[in-house]
């Protein structure tokens, strides 16, 4: 595989987004969450005693993956319930899984 060695504006914009975007995988809260949720949809509070993780701390990460991208909220009675935000969320994160493991 050859890599080009300029990229244009564009091209440099990406790859910053994409480093911002793995960089969300460097906090294992986040892994945490994100492992959980790649299970089934849960509340903050699901989370906070199945993780063992303080609410505050859920909450603040859940907004930082919210922001990004990589989990997305729902009403469900007075619950809000989180998932993860797409396929292709499951899929990097059991990618990063395999290749940890091989």
């Amino acid at each position: 595989m050859k890599f080009e060695n300029s990229f244009d504006r564009a091209k440099e914009e990406e790859l910053e987004e994409l480093a911002d975007f793995f960089s969300l995988f460097a906090d294992s809260t986040r892994i945490k969450i994100l492992s959980a949720l790649d299970k089934a949809p849960l509340c903050a509070t699901d989370m906070e005693m199945s993780l063992g993780i303080s609410r505050t701390a859920v909450v603040h990460q859940l907004r930082k993956l919210k922001a990004a991208r990589l989990v997305k909220s729902y009403k469900e009675f007075r619950k809000t319930m989180y998932t993860l935000d797409d396929e292709h969320i499951h899929h990097i994160f059991n990618t990063g899984l395999d290749h940890i493991r091989h």
